[in-house]
């Protein structure tokens, strides 16, 4: 079967691989209909989220029809349509009870303190082979998989395999409150879907930082109060915005893969702490990481992070649902603690949030196919993550439908 393969840092391969097979008794083989690429693959490629296994197959969304089940699986059948939830969690431990899906006792094979277990991810997740593949296992499946109605199509449910969840764990996060002002800093996939969610649990208004012309445009479709940081400092114009004060809850949405200001005083900013970080790499770092793998460049302070600090007013809330590596050790702590900030992050617990959001989708409170803007054969896929890399104008959400899919389809 066709996958997309990991062989090293900035070296994606579209190749054959073995198909999977059942290995546990709540294991099913999912057959992949549509995939999707998201920011996070980005983070892989990059080398920014260190620990890439060569030959892993990359890829944590999917939606698909089960070809077989294990014997432990007892709530689906091989036929039914599902989405797959990104993080992998065995539904019976003390946080999988809780809702901490993310948390699990058991899914991660390297230990209860090992973390979140995903697919497609470094070696410290699990690992476990991805989605951007013909066909996938999907360990403990009888809690992974959502089944899907027949009125929910494949480009609908992709969305709902991370990026709304996240997005909706972003808003949940934030603590937003009916009359809220909020800011969504990154307008991406999963930041377009924070500011959805930011106006499901009622915010007043709702403030998108970026600077890619699409992303903005969309974020203002929405009925956010778009601030481009190469234009404007953000810092600045929030707090203009909002008469001085600052916004009451503010949601990280970009994690280390910032793309830096270009222009102006957020430029200059950005340099500064840039230089002073690259000063402290030269202090510690020979003591701390002889080997040079600990401090890497996307360790420097998050430019998103320190603003939502600086444009929250005091006693607010952040929310960092952004991607951040193991690695990154440095945060704006004492401005955060001295304006009294909550602050609340983790890696979404999607199993949580699948099921309510097929509600919302099938009701119209949502429409989540507004988000994606790209849909690619599985044979293009490595041309479509070039372009989603480079931020390619109008490219924000990029689904990708597998030749198992394509020929059926004929």
């Amino acid at each position: 079967m066709k996958a997309v393969v990991f062989h090293g840092v900035g070296d994606i391969r579209l190749e054959d691989v073995p198909e999977p097979s059942i290995q546990d008794p709540t294991d099913a083989i999912v057959r992949i209909t549509v995939t999707a690429i998201c920011g996070t693959d980005l983070h892989m490629v990059r080398g920014t989220m260190p620990g890439m296994q060569p030959g892993i197959v990359m890829g944590h969304e999917g939606v698909g029809v089960i070809e077989e089940v294990g014997p432990d699986v007892r709530n689906l059948k091989p036929g039914d349509r599902v989405v797959i939830a990104s993080t992998i969690a065995c539904g019976y431990c003390s946080y999988c009870r809780a809702g901490y899906f993310a948390q699990c006792d058991n899914a991660n094979p390297h230990g209860r303190l090992a973390g979140t277990a995903f697919f497609g991810g470094p070696s410290d997740t699990g690992a476990f082979n991805g989605l951007q593949a013909e066909k996938a296992r999907i360990p403990f499946a009888n809690v992974g998989l959502v089944k899907l109605p027949d009125d929910m199509i494949d480009e609908q449910a992709i969305l709902l395999s991370d990026i709304f969840p996240t997005g909706y764990f972003g808003a949940e996060l934030a603590e937003i409150e009916p009359g809220d002002t909020v800011a969504v800093f990154g307008c991406g996939p999963v930041g377009q879907f924070a500011i959805a969610s930011s106006r499901l649990l009622g915010a007043g208004r709702i403030l998108a930082v970026d600077t890619v012309p699409s992303r903005l445009e969309m974020a203002r479709a929405q009925g956010a109060e778009v601030i481009d940081f190469n234009a404007e400092d953000p810092v600045e114009a929030i707090r203009r915005l909002t008469g001085g004060i600052g916004v009451d809850r503010a949601i990280d949405a970009v994690g280390v893969d910032a793309e830096r200001p270009q222009h102006g005083p957020a430029a200059q900013e950005a340099e500064q702490k840039q230089q002073q970080f690259q000063q402290e790499i030269q202090q510690v770092a020979p003591q701390t990481n002889p080997q040079g793998e600990l401090w890497q460049p996307g360790d420097a302070p998050s430019q998103a992070s320190r603003w939502a600090v600086k444009a929250l007013a005091k006693a607010g809330t952040l929310s960092v649902i952004g991607v951040y590596p193991k690695t990154m050790e440095f945060f704006p702590l004492g401005e955060a603690m001295n304006k009294n900030l909550t602050i609340k992050m983790g890696n979404c617990n999607h199993r949580r949030y699948i099921p309510m959001l097929i509600d919302l989708v099938q009701s119209g409170a949502v429409n989540p196919l507004k988000i994606l803007t790209q849909e690619q054969p599985m044979k293009n896929i490595l041309e479509a993550y070039q372009a989603f890399d480079t931020r390619r104008p109008g490219w924000v959400k990029v689904a990708v439908e597998t030749e198992l899919a394509t020929r059926e389809a004929g």
